[in-house]
């Protein structure tokens, strides 16, 4: 079959949820049994977001092969049940850098390097090398930003020249776009997507379909007149409203029917969605049973989008065990005395420390892990959340005073955690950490081997830092059990607390691999933890529920 092509773009304003309706999209093709791929368009400069502040552009989703991509890639990833890569994520950064690099090689002959064709050229074979090597039925390309910015002309003009060279038969224009409510006059407004789709226009591309995001709902008067300005048929008039969950809009958007209206135009046959296991999950998410706490203390709590994956995560294993989830952030950085830590975390079920760089929070992040450790409240670190536990017990169990990390402390007298070797040449920082999915060995008699149900995972990782080897005995004789290492033993990849009911840290991220039917382990056995329940007990239940897919993160895929 030839790949056909659906390219999303989005008006009006940014943060629509864009990256929602194509994984939405996505989702419902793969209901029909379509193979499916979904490939971001990111317009800023940078090469990728790794160098970014989370503040700046959210979480940094890293993919199996190594990839530090948007955080759309993360909902792609959760939505189609499917794995990406490097090839997924396309920054105006990293299309230029590829041009200039050919140009300097003498790759374009002499001639004068442009937008056009050199730019757009470059943009169109990423499009080509996705499809050829994921080769789907359908691809599903997000143009990151809004119509009408600047630094995202070059690829809005590469999707026109593309959809030209692969015909109208096999490619789909969706326009994202804003009907904002009026409070002061009581109404819809159609206004900004009119002059939306007249911008789109203007570059040459005349949407096929308009999918309309609002709080309120869009009559039938109201589409006909969008429709009459945009020249779009007013059946392609998709409304998308606000939803609790971003779990429900697949299954809004195929009741309005966009899933009929992209397979008509690319000339597929419609066929019938199996959607029960979905429609379970959603049903599980928005009607769980008793609800628990659960803490995040991390550094970037003023913005949720920075610990995306992880929310997310916590999400799919309460829905998993039948619990609802009420989240309470906190800032590791209000977090350097005792009577405050208390003063926080008293009413929780279970706390969650994730990762991050750079000294501000720590102190906080190792009271917060003190805390859990003394009062048995169930904990989950993450990266940084596990060098953290690791400085914390070397401290104030084993007896290492001021044990710390060089890379907050240089000349600390008990480096616990150090720069791996492989590091300690390297300058840049963009792309350069041990990044992607690598294989861990379970110890035979950790919770985390009931978890997992295997003796040898695969997890994805981003760190500079390990836990230095001298230090592992002693620590291991004062009741810190090594869960988890590198198949040859030699770094340390997930620790536990024998004497507590469930004190788990990894090095890797965890959160990158968990999805709506595939809900992760060490997630899972956190809120079994919390919510008092046998940990095998609930293993068993939710690997004999149809709703769940088998665990597959003893596997490495790099397919779709």
């Amino acid at each position: 079959m030839v790949t056909k092509y659906i390219f999303v773009t989005g008006g009006v304003v940014s943060s629509l949820g864009k990256g929602i309706v194509a994984a939405s999209l996505g989702k419902l093709m793969r209901a029909r049994g379509f193979s499916v791929t979904i490939q971001k368009f990111d317009p800023y400069i940078n090469v990728d977001p790794g160098t970014m502040s989370p503040f700046q552009h959210g979480e940094v989703f890293v993919t199996d092969d190594g990839a530090e991509t948007d955080l759309d890639l993360g909902h792609y990833e959760r939505f189609i049940d499917a794995n990406l890569g490097k090839i997924n994520n396309v920054t105006s950064g990293s299309v230029y850098q590829s041009v200039i690099t050919k140009e300097r090689r003498g790759e374009y002959l002499g001639g004068t390097v442009q937008i056009i064709p050199h730019v757009t050229d470059e943009i169109k074979y990423r499009i080509a090398e996705a499809a050829a090597f994921h080769q789907p039925d359908i691809l599903i390309a997000e143009v990151g930003g809004t119509v009408g910015d600047i630094e995202g002309l070059a690829f809005l003009e590469a999707i026109r020249q593309f959809r030209n060279d692969v015909g109208r038969k096999n490619s789909v224009s969706i326009h994202v776009t804003l009907v904002p409510y009026i409070g002061a006059a009581g109404e819809l407004k159609t206004k900004p997507t009119q002059h939306s789709v007249n911008t789109l226009r203007s570059i040459g591309i005349q949407p096929d379909i308009l999918v309309l995001r609002t709080e309120y709902e869009v009559n039938r008067s109201q589409r006909e007149k969008i429709s009459q300005f945009t020249n779009v048929p007013v059946e392609s008039v998709i409304q998308c409203k606000d939803m609790k969950s971003i779990y429900e809009v697949p299954l809004a958007i195929e009741s309005e029917g966009l899933p009929r209206e992209v397979l008509s135009r690319l000339d597929l046959a419609d066929l019938p969605p199996d959607l029960e296991k979905w429609k379970e999950v959603v049903n599980r998410l928005k009607y769980p049973g008793k609800t628990l706490k659960v803490a995040i203390a991390g550094k970037y709590t003023k913005l949720s989008d920075a610990y995306l994956s992880v929310v997310e995560a916590i999400k799919h294993a309460g829905a998993a065990i039948g619990r609802g989830i009420d989240l309470k952030w906190v800032s590791s950085e209000d977090c350097l005395t005792e009577d405050k830590t208390y003063e926080e975390f008293n009413d929780v079920d279970a706390i969650i420390v994730p990762g991050g760089f750079g000294y501000r929070g720590i102190e906080g992040k190792i009271n917060v892990i003190k805390y859990a450790r003394e009062k048995n409240i169930p904990f989950l670190g993450l990266c940084l959340g596990m060098q953290c536990a690791m400085i914390e017990f070397a401290r104030n169990v084993a007896g290492f005073e001021n044990a710390n990390s060089t890379e907050f402390e240089p000349d600390t007298p008990h480096p616990v955690v150090d720069l791996m070797a492989d590091q300690e040449t390297i300058t840049d920082y963009g792309g350069t950490m041990r990044l992607g999915q690598f294989p861990c060995s379970l110890h035979s008699e950790s919770k985390s081997r009931i978890l997992y149900g295997t003796d040898l995972i695969y997890e994805r990782h981003r760190h500079r830092y390990e836990i230095k080897n001298i230090y592992r005995e002693p620590l291991e004789n004062h009741g810190m059990l090594i869960a988890g290492t590198s198949p040859d033993g030699k770094l340390v990849e997930l620790i536990e607390l024998k004497s507590n009911k469930y004190f788990i840290a990894s090095q890797y991220h965890p959160e990158f691999k968990s999805r709506p039917e595939r809900p992760h382990p060490l997630f899972i056995g956190l809120l079994t933890a919390a919510a008092d329940k046998d940990l095998a007990t609930v293993v068993e239940e939710i690997n004999a529920n149809e709703t769940y897919k088998p665990s597959d993160f003893h596997t490495t895929l790099t397919k779709s």
